[in-house]
């Protein structure tokens, strides 16, 4: 049946990415794949139902405008800043190793250097999207690992601005045929739109956002049309309706608001995003890509394995430990939705052909697919490597010596404390003005910051990690206190309580072992692994609270 309608069309493309989408949910396969599925499925050489791709193309803009737009709140270059040099040396090595060996490696598959270049600068770009919903998912994203793969992915952020704005000018030089003075005026466009952006965050942002605020639905309009408005002013200028998006959000970015705002835009750009994913479904010319699968390949197993060997290699060159250093350089075993816009504005501009485009869509379904387990599964996977990662690790591991060991000097620690959140902090806390000694222990920089300048002793560690229970003076604490909430889920790693359970008794650890649980099966499975007591920060909060009244209320009430 062919379908006229727009609007029949329109709800037909999002009943079946809908059906397709549940699919992958099953087969827990990434949204992303399942989206790009259904662009197949739906175009011309399938089922035939994208028929009004001016309105789909025209979805898929607005799309990117909000997106970029939500990347640009998170771009604030102080974050980058505070997290010092290794997200700096991460972030810019691995682009420059992929972009060069990328390279390479398309040369030595007979791509012609023009569309080489561009692959090699594709592959750089990791998804940070996904990676993001994936820490998230594991509740590793204020991990250590999870802040240093954040700061890298900012500084992967910093690098597609500056390529995308490199290539709208030569794009503009190439449409009007004149070269280096358009070239220059737009970049000379570009930088009045920085200044005048960098005015509007020093006087007007903070100020006029307060007063948007004050109304949710106004806060959310104002966001999407100062995303579609600079956007347009980007077009207009000629670098480029993704950066102008992306200069909307950074605009915003130092405001207080800009969570809400991107919490608030979060499921608009979702749903929007499914028609970017479609309209490149459609675009994929199938005859091409039997011909980009050998290529494909070899390019796909350059990026799941070279992205996290130089990571792993600087990082460990830095002073991290191996763990560390293998679990944030796993993050980048992918390719982003920034490298599929990027060859399509070379595609734009006639820079490279559709077969480029094609070639980098099959290396981001099989890297993105990839990479979704890896990351789940990035635990088990260092254990499963561990015994070959030596040699990416120096003899001291000075980056994650964060202070002096639990028995430096010959002080003597009571009780180890793994967890230094609102409720691990307040029992640290409470055992110090009981007259305990405390050693907190965290895999959150900002948490152990804050421990330490309470005025207690801490150092960095991570509950899943079986190597570091061996590094503590088991044989003189009294007890261990988990603090760490259960972080399992579908996808994710085994309960961080039982792997330290397990750990810490490996090491012949015979004290009392106390752990934070919730639900009473809770309760049965950590008892069977080895904890002796269990603490239960809701239950004991509402039987206090019970306390409390009734005491003030005085007798208890009669029966009738």
């Amino acid at each position: 049946m062919v379908i006229d309608n727009t609007f029949y069309e329109i709800a037909a493309l999002i009943l079946i990415a809908s059906a397709v989408g549940l699919v992958g949910l099953f087969l827990r396969q990434p949204l992303i794949v399942a989206f790009i599925a259904v662009g197949i499925l739906a175009g011309p050489e399938v089922l035939g139902i994208a028929r009004s791709t001016e309105y789909i193309a025209l979805l898929s803009e607005i799309s990117i405008a909000v997106l970029l737009f939500l990347v640009g709140l998170k771009l604030d270059v102080s974050l980058v800043r505070t997290l010092g040099p290794v997200a700096l040396a991460t972030g810019l090595g691995q682009v420059a190793f992929t972009a060069v060996f990328g390279f390479l490696i398309c040369l030595a598959l007979g791509i012609d250097w023009m569309t080489a270049i561009y692959v090699g600068v594709a592959l750089t770009f990791s998804s940070t999207i996904i990676i993001v919903k994936l820490l998230s998912d594991k509740r590793e994203i204020e991990s250590l690992h999870g802040k240093i793969a954040l700061g890298f992915l900012i500084v992967q952020d910093i690098v597609v601005v500056l390529a995308m704005v490199t290539l709208s000018a030569l794009g503009v030089g190439v449409a009007e045929g004149s070269g280096a003075g358009d070239v220059l005026s737009v970049l000379a466009s570009g930088l009045v739109v920085l200044a005048a952006v960098a005015v509007f965050i020093r006087w007007a942002a903070t100020p006029l956002m307060r007063v948007i605020s004050q109304s949710p639905e106004l806060m959310v309009i104002f966001a999407v049309g100062w995303a579609a408005g600079l956007a347009a002013v980007g077009d207009w200028l000629g670098f480029g309706k993704e950066l102008g998006g992306l200069l909307a959000g950074v605009s915003l970015a130092s405001t207080p608001f800009r969570d809400t705002i991107g919490s608030r835009l979060s499921s608009l750009r979702d749903f929007l995003l499914l028609f970017f994913f479609i309209a490149l479904g459609v675009s994929i010319d199938l005859g091409t890509l039997g011909d980009q699968v050998g290529p494909a390949i070899v390019l796909s197993l350059f990026v799941l394995i070279g992205n996290p060997l130089i990571v792993l290699v600087i990082m460990g060159y830095m002073g991290y430990r191996k763990r560390t250093s293998f679990l944030a350089g796993l993050t980048v075993a992918q390719i982003s939705e920034f490298s599929l816009i990027f060859m399509a504005m070379g595609v734009t501009i006639g820079h490279v052909t559709d077969q480029a485009m094609g070639l980098v869509t099959l290396v981001g379904l099989v890297t993105i697919a990839s990479s979704t387990y890896m990351i789940t599964y990035s635990h088990q996977l260092y254990r499963l490597l561990e015994p070959w990662m030596h040699p990416f690790e120096r003899r001291v591991a000075f980056r994650e010596d964060a202070g002096p060991a639990p028995e430096a000097g010959g002080h003597r620690y009571d009780v180890i404390l793994f967890g230094l959140g609102r409720y691990g902090r307040a029992i640290g806390g409470r055992l110090a003005e009981h007259g305990y000694s405390v050693f907190g222990v965290d895999f959150d920089p900002q948490a152990l910051k804050d421990w330490r300048q309470a005025g207690f002793d801490g150092c960095f560690g991570d509950a899943t990690d079986p190597e570091f229970p061996s590094h503590l003076p088991l044989q003189r604490v009294r007890a261990v206190i988990s603090a760490v909430p259960q972080g399992s889920g579908m996808l994710t790693e085994a309960d961080p309580r039982m792997a330290l359970i397990h750990g810490l008794r490996s090491q012949g650890f015979s004290g009392p072992i106390a752990v934070a649980m919730h639900t009473p099966t809770d309760a049965e499975i950590l008892e069977g692994q080895g904890a002796d007591i269990m603490l239960t920060p809701f239950a004991d909060a509402a039987d206090y609270a019970v306390s409390a009244v009734e005491h003030a209320l005085g007798e208890k009430p009669v029966d009738l």
